[in-house]
């Protein structure tokens, strides 16, 4: 099967049924998508699919042929960062930093569809689980990034 993963294709022999997290791992050696439940609950594993927040646990790859998949390997990069990930660091949200990939791919869809979010809107959309209560960091660092990317101070 052949996906296209970061604006690559790429081709993989895995099967039909792997969950989408498998084969980025496994099969692509992209470790950046975290494994955290298996059952889409927490979050660790969101990547986009054609630009929306998916849990990849629980997708089977062979439902994405033809589908634009996006991971956090491709957010920015260690020279330019994503205004995300710059504010994520000036918000010192991670602390175990576990589940932070996928955190950053769903605010990185909730951006991408509403520049300037509410704080309900962010409560709304980041379901992503955090063992260590990041929660204020993470809306904070949403708001910063939303400012940055607007042209604003971040």
């Amino acid at each position: 099967m052949q996906l296209n993963i970061n604006g690559e294709s790429r081709n993989t022999n895995a099967d039909a049924s792997m969950p989408l997290l498998w084969v980025l791992r496994d099969e692509m050696n992209l470790t950046g998508t975290k494994f955290g439940c298996g059952v889409a609950a927490c979050g660790a594993c969101t990547v986009h699919v054609n630009g929306q927040a998916v849990r990849s646990c629980v997708t089977p790859a062979s439902t994405l042929v033809g589908q634009k998949i996006t991971t956090i390997e491709s957010l920015g990069t260690p020279d330019k960062l994503h205004p995300l990930q710059a504010a994520w660091i000036a918000e010192q949200v991670p602390q175990c930093g576990y589940c932070q990939s996928g955190m950053l791919m769903a605010a990185a869809a909730l951006l991408a569809r509403n520049p300037n979010p509410s704080d309900a809107d962010i409560d709304a959309t980041m379901t992503n689980l955090c063992r260590c209560g990041t929660y204020q960091r993470v809306r904070a660092a949403i708001h910063r990034a939303a400012a940055a990317m607007k042209g604003g101070a971040a």
